[in-house]
């Protein structure tokens, strides 16, 4: 039943309106979020550990064995790799891209391109993170509570709770903890 809810999401995902748009008529404004509304019912049925209150924007990309807590969204055109766990009131930006495994290239008398994968390296977002637009995370990385992510940022190691990352490769500039 997962495999008709996907093929349900990603045929229709594309063709409805953006989590919310401002509907002027009659002399008056109205917030519409119909788009939302099918998306969030379309996901929970398809992701193994769904929380309340998600937003899954237009054209994002993800496998059915990621978690996903409260209130918290994947951005427009975002990428999510399968068992990548996603904590409770987490913004995730547009074009953001969560890698879960790499090509394997061992071996030097096979292509590369026949090698096939590495095992799956779970990525952990914690619980209030903010991941800027374009932000690339990759495999095996823990990103700690708290954290702010810069835009187009590339995380490939494990980032400390309340920090604020930015940079390629991705640096700890300061922590958000006791004004340092």
């Amino acid at each position: 039943m997962k495999r008709i809810y996907s093929i349900l999401y990603h045929l229709t995902s594309p063709l409805l309106p953006t989590s919310y748009f401002r509907l002027n008529a009659y002399g008056r404004s109205y917030h519409v979020s119909i788009g939302l509304k099918i998306r969030r019912f379309l996901c929970s049925k398809i992701i193994t550990n769904c929380g309340n209150n998600i937003n899954i924007e237009k054209f994002a990309k993800f496998n059915s064995n990621i978690s996903i807590g409260n209130n918290s969204g994947i951005g427009y055109k975002a990428q999510v790799g399968p068992q990548t766990h996603i904590g409770d009131n987490v913004m995730m930006g547009p074009e953001v891209v969560v890698y879960t495994r790499n090509h394997a290239i061992d071996r030097v008398d096979i292509p590369m391109c026949q090698q096939g994968f590495k095992e799956i390296a779970p990525v952990y977002i914690e619980d209030d993170v903010w991941i800027g637009r374009r932000v690339i995370i990759l495999p095996g990385v823990s990103i700690g509570k708290g954290c702010v992510l810069g835009a187009g940022s590339v995380i490939a190691k494990d980032i400390p709770p309340y920090s604020i990352v930015v940079g390629n490769p991705g640096k700890v500039i300061r922590n958000r903890l006791a004004g340092s």
